[in-house]
């Protein structure tokens, strides 16, 4: 009898590595893209635009074919989607690149010590300076921020920790989105009218400036602080409600300390977004060639004022004061920015410490 020596049994080897493209396959892509948009283009003479546009097109279908090709479905869709992804960012950079060099090229040329420290008075002929509408600017932001901030945290506080479902906390949310779309100048009309009402018609005066920017910041400091809060982990407040500690004090010494750095990004974002305002400005503080630092009284300078001005009314020296308003635009650029950099600064100062 002879014994079955049975058979090995069959081994599938298995491997989860496909074939790949190589790491530098989209600038291959990209540089063909654009070589062959770039001849299509100069042969028919095309604008630059159409060719970026039929270049990017190109790319797109190009690197997914490749890899569909080379690699598997999946892998194609994963380029094509991370390509689209690249391609929306550089869309969206364009335009903020082009501002930022226009406005750097035309304005970096005027700014100089006499262009900050002097004023529009009684200038007949050369450039002037702007010192008059910086500190407008900075006055009524100011005056915004102070009416605004503790109306906009104290709602947020509201919403979150006493009203949360209520109807009353349900219809401030609906008017507070409502006021989030409120035009620019349906703030300047308001407050132009509610002075008229209380000093008398035609008053225009810089705390005006103050309440109508007010108008437009409490929407979008309401919002921020209240997503803030909420972010505030429920844990906290229990453990200093089960140390005995009453619910303000609560609230005031461990709920907006922890959400403070996000509240100081939502006021910051409120401030840019309103510093630039025109409209509004324009009806309630007015326009003015000298240096007004009190609010309570007499029109006062402001720089987006100042930039509009320049242009739809420059007087006998045009080209002049339209130097001076790109001057002024590219000073106010470096105000917000200072302000968004101020704000990351604090938020990391005033952000709880953790520890282990």
């Amino acid at each position: 009898m002879t014994a079955v020596v049975p058979e090995p049994p069959l081994v599938i080897e298995h491997t989860l590595q496909h074939p790949r493209l190589p790491r530098f396959a989209p600038l291959i892509a990209g540089a063909i893209a654009t070589a062959a948009a770039a001849l299509l283009g100069l042969s028919l003479g095309w604008a630059l635009a159409p060719i970026v546009v039929v270049a990017a097109l190109v790319y797109l279908a190009g690197l997914t074919t490749w890899s569909r090709l080379v690699e598997n479905a999946r892998a194609a869709t994963d380029r094509l989607t991370t390509s689209l992804v690249w391609t929306a960012l550089v869309i969206a950079l364009i335009p903020l690149v082009s501002l930022l060099y226009k406005v750097i090229s035309e304005g970096s040329g005027s700014i100089n010590a006499k262009f900050l420290t002097w004023t529009m008075r009684n200038v007949l002929d050369g450039p002037g300076g702007i010192y008059h509408a910086l500190m407008g600017t900075l006055i009524i932001t100011l005056g915004a921020t102070i009416i605004s901030v503790p109306i906009g945290l104290l709602a947020a506080v509201y919403l979150v920790e006493y009203g949360q479902s209520s109807r009353l906390a349900s219809w401030i949310r609906f008017l507070v989105d409502v006021m989030t779309g409120i035009p620019s100048i349906v703030a300047g009309l308001f407050a132009y009218a509610l002075f008229a009402i209380i000093v008398g018609p035609g008053t225009q005066f810089g705390l005006g400036g103050s309440v109508a920017l007010s108008i437009l910041m409490i929407p979008i400091v309401v919002r921020s602080s209240e997503e803030m809060l909420k972010l505030v982990p429920g844990d906290l407040r229990e453990a200093s409600y089960a140390l005995g500690v009453p619910k303000w004090k609560t609230i005031l010494k461990v709920v907006i300390p922890t959400a403070m750095a996000g509240i100081i990004t939502g006021v910051t974002l409120a401030i840019a977004r309103v510093i630039g305002e025109t409209a509004p400005l324009l009806i309630i503080c007015g326009a003015t060639d000298s240096l007004n630092t009190n609010p309570f009284s007499g029109q006062m300078a402001s720089l987006p004022v100042f930039i509009y001005t320049s242009y739809s009314s420059p007087g006998s020296n045009p080209e002049v004061l339209r130097q001076m308003a790109w001057g002024a635009a590219l000073v106010l650029i470096i105000i917000v920015m200072a302000l968004n950099i101020l704000a990351r600064v604090l938020g990391k100062v005033l952000s709880p410490k953790t520890g282990h």
